[in-house]
């Protein structure tokens, strides 16, 4: 715990399936809490089977809550942006749909400006060969995932999508920014 005086920070992100974008903040350091979620769709307290259809318009999304004196959003988001990919529309992977979106949730105009800058220097950088597609959009009815889905990778390590999908998502985030890693 930091003495800092400034107060935590919350920001709303989905890189595809939640338990992968999940699993990388729950090891970045200045990262307090993540909490597996569903945002921006119309069904109030939506059902993971509600949101699976494609039907509800929800985002499988995490809340991060950060301590802005330990990480900026500015480096949440190029952590995002190295563990999935920005640039395929409502789909990582094998995980198609709309609620696959990659996007960034947030709730003030300031988070938005990062968001829409470091996109902006990403398109520049040409780091990636096609466009980003991550939607840039203010937070919306969100809900908490069912108990269930939080700590998923935590809690399950070894059952199959964990340990193909998630755990290189992991290793990868380990392995690039190794200075972010929590103790």
């Amino acid at each position: 715990m930091t003495s800092s005086s400034s107060p935590n920070e919350t920001i709303v992100i989905g890189g595809g399936c939640f338990w992968c974008t999940e699993a990388v903040f729950d090891r970045v350091q200045g990262v307090v809490d993540v909490e597996s979620g569903y945002c921006n769709g119309q069904v109030v307290n939506p059902t993971y089977e509600q949101v699976c259809t494609g039907r509800t318009g929800h985002a499988e999304v995490v809340k991060l809550e950060f301590d802005p004196a330990q990480i900026s959003l500015r480096e949440i988001l190029e952590i995002f942006f190295v563990v999935h990919d920005p640039t395929t529309l409502n789909r990582q992977g094998n995980d198609v749909g709309t609620q696959y979106r990659s996007g960034i949730y947030y709730l003030n105009d300031a988070q938005k400006q990062v968001a829409e800058d470091v996109i902006r220097e990403i398109e520049a950088s040409k780091t990636y060969r096609s466009p980003v597609v991550t939607e840039v959009a203010p937070l919306a009815n969100y809900s908490a995932a069912e108990a269930y889905h939080q700590d998923y990778f935590l809690n399950n390590p070894n059952q199959g999508y964990c340990a193909f999908v998630v755990g290189p998502k992991v290793e990868k985030f380990q392995k690039t920014f190794a200075s972010r890693v929590k103790a």
